[in-house]
């Protein structure tokens, strides 16, 4: 399998979950030194587990081509490909510098974008794999204030995934399949290494999971016989949509005003910085970004769970306000029954090469012979 990424937050994180299970993993990322630390965490994880570090920058299309090919030279074969590389802008879209705008584009979707094209034709050659891309509830759902390039950037992947579906639908590739991941918020570094052109400080940004249990989800949509299309994980990446779907406009205002007034800090707290928008994060490279997500978790989960409660009491008694309808009055004895308006009808692995062969995955995609 490929993972980009792979230095740090939910890159990180699938690569060592997977790596408990002894895959054959390569990994990709910017920083070459952190690279070698997970791959030797990696191959600590499982005695059959096999970890090659390659350093490329995902906006390199031939990096990644030449990753494609190392990849099956030395396994024989790519079963799972996890784009989880992505960077981010904070700052209004009238005053994010265009530079930095283009590089978020380059790096989450047209990177993207290369690794499913070095992905998908060995995939199809060899009958099966599955493509994994770590988008956003943020931009796949909703949006919100000051994060509208990364949120546009994420809504383009569920739509490039979406047609991915259907031209390997056309082509007759059944056995390749697409995901598409859709976390809440998530413990990462990304806020500390994303670029800030807010003049703010970054606060008590909401955490609903951890990197873990994304990467968890990951591991079991990669190796079930048909993995899901769309993936959401965590609470709120559930809740979310659902109040989007029912109350647009409530859902967006509580958005915009929780990131107006207590994501972000008074104006002038915090100087422009670039952050890791254009260099590797290096040394600050982590799985997690240290806001103690395991504890607010639990806690983040207990108050939506309440929230998705109340508000399906307010739809309930929203319900019981509608006037039912007038009963039809009594037929005469003897009468001949209604007619009844007839329906209108619309016309309607893993492992093989990357794993050894006797290895066994909890969903029985990792080591099935071949």
């Amino acid at each position: 399998m490929v993972v980009t990424g792979a230095s740090s937050g939910i890159g990180r994180a699938t690569a060592l979950a997977f790596a408990r299970h002894g895959a054959r993993i390569v990994l990709t990322a910017r920083s070459p030194r952190a690279l070698e630390h997970v791959a030797a965490d990696c191959r600590a994880a499982h005695r059959a587990t096999v970890a090659v570090p390659v350093p490329a920058d995902v906006t390199d299309a031939e990096a990644l081509e030449r990753l494609g090919r190392t990849a099956r030279a030395r396994f024989g074969r790519i079963d799972v490909w996890v784009n989880a590389a992505g960077v981010g802008v904070l700052g209004r879209l009238t005053d994010v510098p265009l530079t930095d705008v283009r590089r978020l584009w380059e790096v989450n979707v047209l990177g993207t974008l290369n690794g499913a094209r070095a992905a998908l034709p060995v995939m199809r050659d060899q009958g099966r794999g599955v493509l994994v891309d770590i988008a956003s509830v943020l931009g796949g759902v909703v949006q919100a204030p000051y994060m509208g390039a990364y949120a546009a950037s994420k809504a383009a992947l569920v739509t490039l995934d979406e047609v991915l579906r259907r031209e390997l639908a056309l082509a007759g590739a059944d056995g390749v399949r697409v995901c598409t991941v859709l976390p809440a918020g998530v413990d990462t570094p990304f806020f500390a290494h994303a670029a800030n052109r807010t003049g703010r400080e970054l606060r008590a940004l909401p955490s609903v999971a951890t990197p873990e249990r994304v990467a968890d989800a990951v591991l079991r949509a990669a190796t079930r016989t048909r993995p899901p299309r769309r993936l959401a994980v965590g609470p709120g990446a559930r809740l979310l949509p659902a109040a989007h779907a029912t109350a647009r406009r409530p859902t967006l205002r509580v958005i915009a005003w929780r990131t107006e007034h207590h994501y972000l800090g008074p104006h002038g707290s915090a100087a422009d910085t670039p952050g890791r928008l254009w260099t590797p994060s290096g040394d600050s490279a982590a799985v997690r970004g240290g806001r103690h997500s395991g504890v607010r978790s639990a806690a983040r989960a207990a108050a939506l769970g309440a929230a998705g409660t109340a508000a399906a009491l307010a739809v309930l008694r929203a319900a019981h306000r509608i006037p039912a309808r007038t009963p039809p009055p009594p037929r005469r004895v003897g009468a001949a029954p209604p007619a009844t308006p007839r329906a209108h009808h619309p016309r309607g692995d893993l492992h093989g090469s990357m794993a050894p062969a006797d290895h066994r995955d909890p969903g029985g995609r990792l080591g099935r012979p071949r």
